[in-house]
């Protein structure tokens, strides 16, 4: 190495990383004690603070850029504030995601953090362990995951005040949420039979997982005196109708019941397309009374789901976390209600 020759400069060490924000240090700007801050950020109710000194506390938090720690206000507390919500399985449709994002807006006005979990392939003692770690105030299981009173109490061990199961089926030590599907399938069937439609074919998705919803409403259309019924398999698909209308001739069918109001519209565009009139040569009928169907010509018949408002549930799970009990109760959730209209 020749004497003119410099040594490189040793690389510029980064940067520390910023110091994280305490609500001491909130407390200090604000002019207030920690306490106070921690009443303000936690919104607790008991504790009276004026309005300027809870406007101070949020804006000294504000400008710090300060966020309360989750886990820290738990141990505080003695539990979290975490509702667990699986996340479907399958596509829910229109009606059940307003009412899914009812349920959350209604929850967060609450308080209460909701925590979408993705359990796709989950057994139900997996998916009850893994939804243990998040120690959960409540879960609230869709049904597509079938829990067992050993499931339920493995989240209660973890801290869940109240575990709340969508779905026909009850599971112990579990509030049971009822939305029975099979009322739609026989409010359906009673309309046609009605009508004098007794050959009635049933559309059942292709699709996996809606079952769920897709099997009572079959066997809630072959509990109807009167009716004759066959499932048909269809899915969610142009092609499919397409090849449903064209066989339709030979089924001896007057009649179809879809499982929801986008089946009866897809199979109602392959009936016409095959010179089929609905209703006179077949009539239709759908589920969920979707907007778009009033605007079908025929305007389609369908059976209106009468769902609880989020807010409702969201009360449901708020009482349920505020006075748990080993009594738990069953809510009846839905009711089935027919709109006739031209396609029948």
């Amino acid at each position: 190495m020749s004497q003119s020759s410099k040594p490189p400069k040793p690389p510029t060490p980064p940067s520390p990383p910023p110091a994280v924000p305490t609500s001491a240090d909130v407390a200090r700007l604000a002019g207030v004690s920690r306490a106070t801050v921690s009443y303000v950020l936690n919104n607790a109710e008991a504790v009276r603070i004026s309005e300027p000194t809870r406007r101070k506390v949020r804006e000294a938090a504000e400008e710090l850029g300060y966020v309360p720690h989750a886990a820290a206000r738990s141990l505080r507390a003695g539990h979290t504030r975490i509702v667990l919500l699986p996340t479907s399985h399958v596509p829910v449709g229109p009606l059940y995601s307003t009412f899914l994002n009812e349920l959350q807006w209604a929850l967060r006005g609450l308080d209460y953090t909701v925590v979408q979990y993705g359990s796709l392939g989950l057994s139900g003692d997996e998916a009850a362990r893994a939804w243990a770690e998040l120690r959960p105030v409540a879960v609230i299981s869709l049904g597509e995951i079938a829990l067992s009173a050993h499931n339920v109490a493995t989240l209660k061990r973890a801290g869940a005040r109240a575990v709340l199961t969508v779905g026909p089926q009850s599971v112990p030590g579990a509030h049971a949420l009822v939305m029975d599907q099979a009322e739609v399938g026989a409010r359906a069937a009673e309309h046609l039979v009605e009508r004098g439609r007794r050959r009635i074919g049933v559309v059942v998705p292709e699709e996996a997982g809606l079952e769920l919803f897709s099997a009572p409403r079959l066997e809630g259309a072959r509990s109807v005196p009167g009716a004759e019924v066959v499932a048909l398999p269809m899915a969610y698909s142009e092609e499919s109708a397409a090849a449903l209308a064209q066989r339709w001739g030979s089924l001896g069918l007057d009649a179809a019941f879809a499982y929801n109001d986008e089946y009866a519209m897809l199979l109602m565009r392959a009936f016409q397309d095959e010179g089929l009139r609905v209703p006179q040569d077949v009539a239709v009928m759908g589920a969920d009374d979707l907007l778009i169907g009033r605007l079908l010509r025929p305007r389609l018949s369908t059976v209106r789901l009468e769902m609880p408002t989020g807010e409702r549930l969201a009360g449901l799970v708020d009482q349920a976390v505020r006075e748990p009990s080993t009594v738990v109760r069953r809510h009846d959730l839905m009711a089935a209600v027919t709109l006739p209209r031209d396609s029948t």
